[in-house]
């Protein structure tokens, strides 16, 4: 008996390589105000978090320019900067390898930038649901998006896993109720530490 029916995977860090995407994207956002690029402090944290929460954050100094730059930043096209977004090596072999014996899903803190990625990575064809922070009322942290995955699934949490990269993607798996793989992150508390999708599937498709 395999050791899951369902893996739920987290999109930035995990399945892209999206660092100097979100870096691009969010640093033409604050060059628009006049402001200098994003320190190493702020990358980390644009990493994990909504759109919006990132851009209040950035601009948590003036309370005034954080609205325009929340205006501004939903009108930014992100595609301009899908160049720079990598998907992280054996993707879709590990997905396609594992989907006729285990459901497989996406949740993620990315907002109005997914429908392109969904698109232009043909990312409909590898996942059985895919959800993302405008899905949701509250996004990681919060185990809202997981919950609902299991719910239409009809799968319990012990039978599935998150496989994430960082503290929201743990806080958020074990507020579920479902195991965490981690992914290149050893400082999570995590069922399993992988490095690369290869490793994921042997996990994942393990009797």
């Amino acid at each position: 008996m395999r050791p899951f029916d369902l893996a739920i995977f987290d999109c930035d860090g995990v399945l892209f390589d999206s660092k100097e995407a979100n870096r691009a994207y969010y640093n033409a956002i604050l060059a628009r105000f006049s402001r200098g690029p994003m320190n190493e402090d702020e990358m980390a944290y644009i990493h994990m978090h909504t759109a919006e929460q990132s851009v209040r954050h950035l601009f948590r100094d003036d309370e005034d320019a954080c609205t325009q730059a929340i205006i501004f930043a939903k009108g930014l096209d992100y595609s301009g900067y899908l160049h720079l977004l990598k998907m992280e090596p054996g993707v879709t072999e590990t997905v396609s390898a594992i989907r006729p014996y285990i459901r497989t899903a996406i949740f993620t803190n990315r907002g109005t930038t997914m429908p392109k990625l969904r698109e232009i990575f043909g990312l409909d064809s590898l996942f059985d649901s895919i959800l993302c922070a405008l899905d949701v009322r509250d996004p990681k942290p919060h185990p809202e998006g997981i919950l609902k995955i299991l719910g239409q699934m009809g799968i319990e949490g012990q039978r599935a896993v998150y496989i994430g990269d960082s503290p929201l993607d743990e806080q958020a798996a074990k507020r579920a109720g479902v195991r965490l793989m981690a992914y290149k992150n050893e400082s999570l508390d995590a069922m399993f530490h992988v490095k690369h999708f290869h490793e994921i599937k042997t996990i994942l498709l393990s009797a």
